[in-house]
C-alpha cells in the first residue's frame, strides 16, 4: 500500500540529517545527487550508521545487502558478479531498471567495489521511501485501517496506537527482483 502520511521531502530531510550527523558535516552542503562515498567522505561503516538512525527516525529496517548479493543469492554465483568481481550486464540492467538511467558511471566491467558509490542521497531516500510504501492495509495488531502520522516521521494505528510494521529492505528488494524476472525473464 502506497502510504501518504510521510512526505517525499520530509524523507530527503531526515536522510541528510543523518548523513550529516553521521558524517560531523554540514547538513546544507548535502544535495539530492551527492554520492555519499565520493562527495560527502562516507565509509562503509557510516552507511551502518546512517542507517541506523532511518531506522530509529522512521521506525523501519534498511536493507542489511546490497542488491548485487541478492541477485547472487536467488540467481546463482555469477549472475551478478563475475570471477574477476567485475559487475555483468544483466546486473547493470537489473540496476538501471531500479534506479533509473541517471547513473552513467555504471558499466558492465566495473569492479564491484565501485558500486557503492554511487549510492546518493536521493537513492538512499527512495529506498527509505519504498520501505514506506510497503504499509500494511490494515494494523497487524487490531486489524483496523486507522493508520496516522506521528511527528511526521512514524506511522501508528489510531485505533490500537501500535506503530505500523513494514516490510524489511531485503525482502523488498528480492520481492522486487522476483516480479522483474517473472516479467523481463533476464535471468
Amino acid at each position: 500500500m502506497s502510504q501518504n502520511f510521510i512526505t517525499e521531502a520530509t524523507v530527503f530531510e531526515e536522510v541528510k540529517k543523518a548523513i550529516a550527523e553521521t558524517l560531523n558535516i554540514d547538513k546544507d552542503s548535502i544535495t539530492a545527487e551527492s554520492s555519499l562515498i565520493k562527495d560527502l567522505g562516507a565509509e562503509s561503516l557510516d552507511f551502518l550508521d546512517i542507517n541506523y538512525r532511518l531506522e530509529q527516525a522512521f521506525g523501519i529496517k534498511m536493507a542489511r545487502h546490497f542488491i548485487l548479493e541478492h541477485i547472487e543469492e536467488m540467481f546463482g554465483e555469477g549472475s551478478a558478479i563475475d570471477a574477476n568481481s567485475r559487475i555483468t550486464d544483466k546486473a547493470v540492467s537489473l540496476l538501471q531498471f531500479r534506479m533509473g538511467e541517471n547513473f552513467p558511471e555504471l558499466r558492465a566491467g566495473m569492479d564491484m567495489d565501485e558500486v557503492p558509490a554511487l549510492v546518493t542521497v536521493q537513492s538512499l531516500t527512495r529506498g527509505v521511501l519504498d520501505i514506506l510504501d510497503s504499509l500494511p492495509e490494515k494494523c497487524s495488531a487490531c486489524g483496523n485501517s486507522e493508520w496516522q502520522s506521528e511527528n511526521s516521521l512514524r506511522i501508528k494505528c489510531g485505533s490500537c496506537q501500535e506503530y505500523a510494521a513494514f516490510t524489511n529492505g531485503d525482502d523488498l528488494i528480492k520481492a522486487w527482483l522476483t516480479k522483474v524476472q517473472e516479467e523481463k525473464k533476464i535471468f
